[in-house]
């Protein structure tokens, strides 16, 4: 071995003993009993379920998964005079499970809204601060709406009644005998309910009153019962419906005739089968020449038309006709205020209608932008996941709403009487166009259960909204100026920090159940949307990041997925380990706080440092024990000597300087750069969440150097780690996170030297002066 190797081997041995020595001695940071096992980079095998033959360890599902089929044939008629509607229908339900089920579970979403609903008593927030005069009426003073469920009767497929039973918005439906696995069995329902006025209590479902022209439009979903998810995991999903966790639903296929006044216009989930019965002459030859537009919507009812129709209120009847394949709900919208048009989109090589109903109190504003929202969200997510598999996807304007459901969504965006409106107006309408347009991917095809999970719905779909949002942006100069950014309400770090940072008392987990949350928007949309924006731009890469995403999505499309389900494929398609940023993001409400805790300046030289004698003499050893070692003295320290200031290495360490001329040859020796400075900085991570440590170091020369430690770099330290610095130029300044990438709570200890930063007294102080 020649004498450079034996130096390097020796020292190495010698570093790796004195790291050892300080681990065992008592200069060790205290730590509480258990602290490894708390550490945010331990395995989530106590997290997640086992895999098993239905959902497997990569994260797709098992040679063993199944799930049910809830196939519907329904007659419903909305009356529109009284504000009801009345439906009967066959369901014929599927058991592709390896269970013999002894009863079917029926959801009854609409008796949320009975007189003697549960739903209203479940909060116990005493007093608010301030009430709208609205809110205070229908909290105190107005006679709660009577808008359940009348169920007029269950009959099997020969007629014969079925005993049910009831259980808040459940229904137990009590076969005779049980319904074995592979086999099939229809049965039938009869009822009717009151609509509610979506307007007076955000209703997910309901009517708006116009009280200028006497007329409705209806946006109707959850109206009829509809058949619970049995599942793996869930065995029944019977939970209730309290308000906040939305639905989970079997995927079936859908024969619905929807009877509504002749001078409506209407549109659904599924195939319109008599356009020919519904649609005038002229309505025929508009929608053909909308199937050939794909640069702009042609309108297929225009707003004078329906300003004639406001005034008709015909006593005649019209039915509709749809037939859907594969989807797991159902929607309508009617009302014969609406406007409507349409634009075809190509989607993966064949043509999707995007199609947009708005009443004339939507214009302008609707006709210039709905179906150009609709169009780029269908693109924007077809991109990332999958080609929209159904042939159309509609927008509805209602006031205060946004909702989803297959092929068909609700959303709000008025302008002012007057037509005009603000920017806020318009990117509000756009982005929750996006929004619950995008919800046909998520949760209407990707099949979540949101009852339990409300993040694996809106959360992805938010995140999925902000990459739309952004291409909108880009594609629409019109909308956006070129050298602007579409203003994404969520989706970007630093849009996060003031919930992460805010009272813990009213912050839960991602991974809780909606009811039981404070603030469902941070929680469900704004959080998990952020946590994989920066999963993407800033662990993994936009490469191996959309490539899971992807996988995920393709792996469970028309299938019901589960959180691990998630949490495993985006490992699995990536080989980046992600347990520490699942359990810290989605089972914590840690935040995110890194910061400089100090820089200590060193110089090179041979003489043994304090640190370094002390070591000996522990040891009974002396320099002739080791090999020339090289030090690294601190310049604050007794180590430090001033005749060492400033100069090299070769300078100040004869050995180096020896070593570098008996085992480099001349044009090795022309190529070594001798790093005149020496830093050792100290990060701190005072929030729980470990992350990439981005760092910007500024140096005297005025260059900068930006490096990312990944976030493996506190596996071992929670608290604390240091990095040394070699350079041929002085250190002058260090910055952490300086473009905002991790939703770092606290910045003012990312910068060294500190920044002085004025307190809100002194910004107050400054702003009177202005």
């Amino acid at each position: 071995m020649n004498r450079i190797k034996y130096f390097f081997a020796s020292a190495l041995f010698l570093i790796g003993a004195m790291a050892i020595a300080q681990e065992e001695g008592e200069a060790k940071p205290e730590r509480e009993p258990g602290h490894y096992n708390q550490s945010k980079f331990k395995q989530l095998y106590e997290e997640f379920s086992t895999p098993n033959t239905y959902r497997s360890a990569s994260g797709a599902p098992g040679p063993d998964y199944y799930q049910q089929q809830a196939d519907y044939v329904m007659d419903i008629e909305l009356d529109d005079k009284n504000a009801k509607i009345y439906g009967e229908e066959t369901i014929t339900y599927h058991n592709n499970s390896p269970d013999d089920l002894e009863f079917l579970w029926v959801q009854l979403d609409q008796n949320v809204r009975a007189k003697d609903s549960k739903s209203p008593l479940r909060n116990g927030n005493g007093v608010n601060i301030a009430y709208t005069a609205g809110n205070f009426t229908q909290t105190y003073i107005t006679e709660p709406f009577d808008g359940g469920f009348n169920i007029e009767f269950v009959k099997d497929a020969n007629g014969r009644p079925l005993s049910y039973t009831i259980n808040q918005t459940m229904m137990r439906v009590n076969i005779p005998q049980a319904l074995k696995s592979g086999e099939k069995v229809s049965f039938s329902i009869k009822w009717w309910y009151n609509i509610p006025d979506h307007t007076v209590n955000r209703a997910r479902s309901g009517f708006e009153y116009f009280a200028k022209d006497g007329n409705r439009a209806y946006v109707i979903a959850q109206f009829f019962p509809r058949m619970a998810v049995y599942s793996d995991v869930e065995g029944w999903q019977n939970h209730q419906f309290w308000g906040s966790g939305e639905f989970a639903l079997p995927f079936g296929n859908y024969d619905v005739n929807i009877t509504v006044p002749a001078d409506h216009v209407l549109d659904a989930t599924g195939v319109l089968q008599n356009r020919d019965e519904v649609f005038s002459k002229e309505m025929m030859k508009r929608y053909k020449a909308a199937k050939k537009s794909y640069d702009k919507p042609v309108v297929i009812v225009t707003q004078a038309e329906a300003e004639a129709a406001e005034k008709g209120f015909s006593e005649k009847k019209k039915t509709w006709k749809f037939k859907a394949t594969n989807v797991r709900d159902y929607g309508f919208a009617t009302s014969r205020k609406f406007v409507w048009d349409m634009q075809a989109v190509k989607i993966g090589g064949k043509d999707v209608m995007a199609v947009s109903l708005y009443p004339k109190e939507g214009n302008p504003l609707w006709e210039e932008q709905s179906t150009k929202a609709v169009v780029q969200t269908l693109k924007t997510y077809s991109k990332h996941t999958f080609d929209y598999p159904y042939h159309k996807a509609i927008s509805v304007h209602a006031k205060n709403q946004g909702m989803e459901y297959p092929m068909i969504c609700w959303n709000y965006g008025r302008p002012n009487e007057d037509g005009t409106y603000s920017d806020r107006t318009k990117y509000g309408m756009i982005s929750v166009i996006i929004h619950e347009v995008g919800h046909n991917f998520f949760p209407m095809i990707v099949n979540s259960d949101e009852r339990q999970w409300g993040w694996m719905d809106e959360g992805l779909d938010t995140f999925m909204q902000y990459l739309a949002e952004q291409e909108f942006g880009r594609n629409n100069p019109d909308v956006i100026a070129p050298n602007e950014k579409y203003p994404s309400r969520r989706g970007e770090a630093a849009k996060i920090v003031p919930y992460m940072g805010g009272d813990q008392s009213h912050i839960s987990p991602i991974m809780s159940n909606p009811e039981n949350v404070y603030q469902l928007g941070p929680n469900a949309y704004g959080k998990p949307a952020t946590a994989l924006n920066i999963l993407r731009e800033t662990i993994m890469g936009p490469e191996l990041f959309d490539h899971a995403f992807k996988t995920y999505a393709q792996r469970w499309k028309f299938k019901h997925p589960t959180p691990e389900d998630f949490f495993r494929t985006m490992e699995d398609a990536s080989a980046v380990d992600l347990d520490w940023f699942w359990r810290s993001w989605f089972y914590t409400t840690d935040y995110v706080d890194i910061g400089v805790k100090g820089v200590k300046k060193y110089y090179v030289t041979n003489e043994p440092t304090a640190e370094m004698k002390k070591y000996m003499e522990d040891r009974n050893l002396s320099e002739s024990d080791f090999p020339p070692l090289v030090y690294l003295a601190e310049e604050d320290s007794d180590d430090f000597m001033p005749e060492l200031k400033g100069k090299s290495p070769t300078e100040t360490s004869q050995n180096l300087k020896e070593f570098m001329m008996d085992n480099m040859t001349e044009a090795e020796r022309t190529q070594v750069k001798e790093p005149k400075y020496f830093y050792e900085i100290t990060f701190d991570k005072p929030g729980g969440i470990p992350m990439p440590l981005i760092v910007e170091y500024t140096y005297a020369d005025g260059t900068t150097e930006s490096v990312t430690y990944p976030p493996e770099i506190w596996r071992k330290n929670d608290d604390e780690v240091r990095r040394v610095i070699s350079s041929q130029k002085e250190l002058v300044g260090i910055v952490i996170d300086p473009k905002l990438e991790t939703a770092d709570i606290d910045t003012t200890n990312n910068a060294w030297p500190k920044k002085e930063e004025k307190s809100d007294f002194e910004n107050f102080k400054e702003n009177i002066k202005g």
